[in-house]
């Protein structure tokens, strides 16, 4: 059941919600809701806040990422343009929901052409009420996300110590609520399991033929190349300080390899490397290349303005130097898969196709920067499943900065010059995360990394005021 307080809480956010009409939609504001008078100078601040598309910036998605969208999600234009502004505010909303819900939530994701609709997952059905409310559809299951992420960490533990070749994924699929391994051999996926402690009823062994590989080759071609042999996609230009360089794949070279570009001119070294386990990395460039703010592919340049997390369900782009657009949806987080040289955790499952060489390449999901190309099975012909390294682990981990285009105040109050606090620009947060920000507490709803003009009070999209 719902605290007093989280029941309080939900009924507010009813009253005030982003969801209307047909559920998630684009265009509604974040304040106050149709209809409802604002007849308070807080009423009319949170009317003038900026929606969660306005925040994350889908109008400004790239023509070529809407053709590809059309392309492998067999929607129109419009259709694509509808689904990532509800798929910002579908992660606004659910954000909030799992806050409120606390213990009891169970999961949520997008459906439906243009994500016009959120389900979010509870295991209380007292608060299935609440939940539509907020303009989503409650869904009772036996299992709590909680309990579902303790499951697979107990299985990423055991796996540590096993040969899990033959039970090469693992994720929780909050969609099924249970822990779904895919195994070559059932048998292995079971004795995974049984070493692992993890009940039985949390579990589904799915039989699958698929052996995911990391996606690399020695062959040449366009991107970038390590020891001047193998060839590999950047991800994302970072800055570190005054250093510029890019994010890209752990599996495409240790730390010291030397990198050449596509133009075959030195470009820079591998500073750190993190494979298996992880699969990520970060390459210094030398004074010949600049950072840019920019995904590029076929002569474009495409826009990155954050790195906030998507949903499951919301549909995800990738650029890689050997199959150039492709796109999906994102099947799962937080998925541990298997590769011949050992097991990645942490990565995000998606249903994009990918080819050899598009390792270390970049997701979008709009505008927003999800992680670099891991690896995958299948191909861009018959079709394929692929993994992404998130993006703000590597920026947390490494201390970067991701170059965006969102320099300066976004749309609403700039607030206060300088209102102390534990926020911070470049800092990376993570849903549930709070911080202070000129004497007001705040939630994290969104996992992002924090940027100039995203200040909570400024983003309603990505912080809640406790």
């Amino acid at each position: 059941m719902l605290q007093r307080h989280s029941r309080a809480a939900l009924a507010a956010a009813a009253a005030t919600g982003a969801l209307v009409l047909t559920g998630l939609s684009g265009t509604a504001n974040a304040g106050t809701a149709p209809g409802a008078a604002a007849a308070t100078g807080a009423a009319q601040s949170r009317a003038a806040a900026p929606t969660a598309a306005e925040t994350l910036h889908t109008a400004d998605t790239s023509a070529a990422v809407l053709r590809a969208m059309q392309r492998d999600l067999g929607i129109d234009r419009r259709q694509a343009q509808r689904r990532l502004a509800n798929e910002a505010a579908a992660g606004a909303t659910a954000g909030r929901l799992r806050a409120a819900l606390g213990g009891d939530f169970a999961g949520a994701w997008v459906h439906g052409a243009d994500s016009g609709t959120l389900t979010v997952a509870t295991t209380d059905p007292a608060e299935a009420a609440a939940i539509r409310a907020r303009g989503a559809e409650p869904v009772v299951v036996p299992h709590s996300l909680a309990a579902l992420d303790t499951a697979k960490a107990r299985l990423d533990r055991a796996a540590a110590h096993r040969n899990t070749t033959d039970t090469p994924v693992w994720y929780v699929d909050v969609r099924t609520n249970r822990l779904v391994v895919e195994a070559v051999r059932p048998a292995a996926a079971r004795s995974l399991l049984a070493a692992a402690g993890v009940d039985a009823s949390l579990a589904k062994v799915v039989k699958s033929a698929v052996r995911p590989r990391p996606l690399y080759d020695l062959r040449g071609g366009d991107a970038y190349y390590i020891n001047g042999n193998t060839r590999c996609s950047i991800g994302f230009p970072i800055t570190r300080g005054t250093q510029q360089g890019f994010a890209t794949a752990g599996h495409c070279g240790r730390a010291g390899y030397p990198t050449t570009g596509a133009n075959q001119v030195s470009q820079g070294t591998f500073q750190a490397s993190v494979f298996p386990g992880n699969d990520m990395a970060w390459v210094a460039a030398n004074s010949s290349w600049t950072a840019t703010p920019y995904v590029s592919q076929n002569g474009q340049n495409l826009q990155v303005t954050g790195s906030t997390v998507a949903t499951v369900g919301a549909s995800v782009c990738r650029s890689g130097s050997t199959t150039g657009w492709h796109c999906g949806t994102v099947q799962q987080l937080d998925t541990s898969v298997t590769y011949q040289e050992g097991t990645v955790s942490g990565v995000t499952r998606t249903s994009v196709c990918a080819e050899p060489g598009d390792s270390g390449g970049s997701f979008l999901s709009g505008s927003q920067a999800q992680g670099v190309t891991s690896g995958g099975s299948g191909d861009c012909t018959s079709g394929g499943t692929t993994f992404f390294q998130p993006i703000n682990p590597i920026l947390s981990a490494y201390g970067l900065t991701l170059k965006t285009t969102t320099d300066g105040p976004g749309p609403g109050d700039p607030g206060p010059g300088n209102p102390g606090g534990t926020w911070a620009a470049g800092t990376v947060y993570q849903a549930g995360d709070t911080v202070t920000y000129g004497g007001v507490t705040y939630r994290c709803l969104q996992g992002h990394q924090a940027q100039p003009g995203w200040e909570p009070p400024n983003v309603p999209a990505l912080w809640q005021r406790s």
